[in-house]
């Protein structure tokens, strides 16, 4: 009986937060495949674990924790599982009709948060995206609040470089 309760508050969970989830992710890995698996592992891990989490004041703080946690870890292994799959253009026009368009801007933000490295860009994405003070941050990566900020200044000026060297938009016909 109490394992059934167990299970409906942690599907209950899942359930409300698994796009936050899926879109912290994304911006993890920048891949929306390989952060479905992010989130997949993550949420196994979670399941295994749901016990400790339940008793924790911040359950999202955890489950971001977690998913982090195994992106960094897998980052870190001898090998980074990458398989390109082509797909027909039938089945990626279904996957952009199920997405929402992204603007330009959007795009070259995503592609220069990919081109940093793991831990800088995990430090941007939970101080940015997630909105976690540095402690916060520290507290999750398992690390100091000198680590935290230095690897957001570093991911910081990467990005204003990245994103610097793009042209200014065109701003013919617009008032001015």
């Amino acid at each position: 009986m109490a394992e059934r309760k167990r299970d409906a508050e942690f599907v209950e969970y899942v359930s409300s937060r698994s796009a936050w989830l899926r879109k912290t992710a994304y911006l993890l890995c920048g891949d929306w495949h390989r952060a479905d698996d992010l989130v997949q592992t993550s949420i196994t891990k979670l399941y295994v674990n749901w016990g400790r989490a339940g008793g924790v004041e911040n359950i999202d703080g955890y489950a971001r924790t977690v998913l982090v946690n195994t992106f960094l870890a897998e980052q870190r292994a001898p090998w980074v599982r990458r398989v390109l799959l082509r797909t027909s253009d039938s089945d990626s026009d279904s996957e952009e009709a199920a997405r929402l368009p992204d603007l330009e801007a959007s795009l070259d933000l995503r592609e220069a948060l990919a081109a940093l490295p793991p831990r800088q860009r995990a430090t941007v994405v939970l101080r940015y995206f997630c909105d976690l003070s540095v402690e916060q941050t520290a507290d999750a990566l398992d690390c100091s609040t000198g680590n935290v900020k230095s690897q957001t200044s570093r991911g910081i000026d990467a990005l204003r470089r990245l994103l610097g060297a793009r042209p200014a938009p065109a701003t013919e016909g617009l008032p001015t």
